[in-house]
């Protein structure tokens, strides 16, 4: 398991050249206004958006588990609180197939619990950041599915 942080930058090449000097790391897959690096030490998952004009810096946080199982406890274990915002399964986002499930902390942060199911299941996707009510976010801030 591993955190995930999700920020919204100005400029995606500039952060890129900055985390990986940080971190001492390559990014793990780059795309065109977006970037992920996949960190042993600290376990973290940095996803990077290009979007220039976020009002904020977080676009959401995360945990990256590495079995489905994981993402069913923890939806069960949301759910079971009464926290659970949403369940998506095999949703294509951020360049990935995932199975996840949000929550909605009360001042507005979103938090995801996810498995990657594939890592690249199109090359030619566009990054965008999934938001627990189905739709996603892509750079200009417009909204697409991400089933």
């Amino acid at each position: 398991m591993r955190l995930q942080l999700a920020l919204n930058v100005r400029d995606i090449d500039e952060a890129v050249d900055y985390y990986a000097k940080f971190f001492g790391a390559t990014p793990h897959k780059r795309r065109p206004g977006y970037a992920n690096f996949a960190i042993d030490e600290p376990p973290l998952k940095l996803v990077l958006f290009e979007n220039p004009d976020a009002s904020e810096r977080i676009n959401h946080l995360g945990v990256e588990v590495f079995d489905d199982a994981s993402v069913r406890r923890a939806g069960a274990r949301l759910e079971a609180a009464d926290i659970l915002t949403a369940v998506e399964e095999e949703t294509v986002c951020c360049h990935a197939a995932q199975t996840k499930v949000w929550s909605d902390e009360p001042q507005g942060l979103r938090w995801e619990w996810y498995v990657v199911t594939d890592d690249a299941p199109d090359d030619e996707a566009p990054a965008v950041a999934c938001m627990p009510d189905g739709g996603c976010e892509t750079e200009a801030h417009t909204e697409v599915c991400c089933a």
